[in-house]
């Protein structure tokens, strides 16, 4: 008889759900769904018939673990709020699960998990201290302290993105502003550029072909849009103090930046090192520190649900 754990990775457009054995990260089965769909379903009723789609005809699923976009509480298995799903408020998720599987179910955030996955199989084998970042249309992440992930009280600590960077900057998507994600993340690149053509300021952007976003301007900024450079640039001021700061509170040997604006390479990571060296209060916070970006790829979540599945 086999013994199984089950992933699931929650976003705001696509539910994913794999089935692994007891050791290693390739899973056996793997399917996914729509979050949101036009048949009359919720999207609670498609996770628990994803999942059953994927549940062994022999053996036995030892665990669950799932990876939630938003606040979560691990201690009790609720949803918070998942900003992206209507009616996810306080949702008692792990008891959903358990009710129709009967099997243990453990939660984290999504960001949280990465980097757990990080961690324990990718950029961060070998390290007990990391702080892992993502870099996209939002910012998150999560801390490993002593080889262990931090969570918190509530199970909503390390929520790195929405530290106070500028105060009265620009509105968060949370409801804040000056959040790191408000001045640093894909979507503050795009609306920066957008701002500053809206002003008279001149970049080949000025007519887009598309719509503008972090993809664009990185495409830009490598031709020699200044503009667009510089919209980099400020991101990137932004990132290195923060992560200064993250620093000086975790003391972490590895830092791991994961997310679409990370692959735009130099444009970002060349100021960003720049910025973090000269925002540290000592150098010894540098010594031997590893810089570097994620490995796991789209897995990244299922992969963090799974570490957590089998801890």
């Amino acid at each position: 008889m086999n013994d199984w754990y089950i992933a699931v990775d929650i976003g705001g457009t696509q539910l994913r759900a794999a089935r692994f054995p007891a050791d290693g990260i390739e899973p056996v089965v793997q399917h996914s769904a729509p979050t949101k769909a036009d048949d009359g379903s919720t999207s609670l009723q498609r996770l628990l018939d994803l999942l059953a789609g994927i549940w062994p005809q022999n053996g036995t699923v030892k665990k669950v673990g799932v990876a939630v976009a938003g606040p979560v509480n691990p201690q009790t298995g609720v949803v918070y709020r998942s900003p992206n799903i209507p009616g996810w408020e306080c949702l008692p998720l792990a008891g959903h699960i358990h009710d129709r599987f009967h099997v243990p179910v453990e939660l984290g955030n999504d960001a949280n998990l990465a980097a757990l996955g990080e961690w324990k199989y990718g950029a961060g084998i070998g390290h007990h201290d990391l702080l892992y970042l993502t870099i996209s249309t939002g910012i998150g992440g999560g801390v490993i302290l002593d080889d262990r992930l931090l969570v918190g009280g509530r199970g909503i600590a390390a929520e790195v993105g929405h530290i106070t960077v500028l105060p009265d900057g620009p509105l968060c998507g949370c409801g804040q502003r000056g959040h790191l994600e408000a001045v640093a993340s894909g979507t503050a690149i795009a609306r920066y550029v957008t701002e500053h053509l809206a002003r008279g300021r001149e970049s080949s952007l000025g007519q887009p072909v598309e719509p503008i976003s972090a993809r664009t301007v990185a495409a830009a900024a490598a031709a020699g849009d200044a503009l667009a450079q510089e919209a980099f640039d400020q991101a990137a001021l932004f990132l290195g103090r923060a992560i200064a700061d993250f620093l000086h509170l975790y003391d972490p040997t590895i830092i791991v930046l994961g997310g679409g604006v990370v692959k735009s390479g130099d444009l970002l990571l060349k100021p960003l090192r720049k910025a973090l060296e000269a925002s540290v209060m000592s150098p010894q916070y540098l010594e031997g520190l590893e810089l570097t970006t994620a490995q796991l790829g789209e897995q990244v979540g299922l992969i963090g649900a799974l570490v957590l599945a089998r801890a």
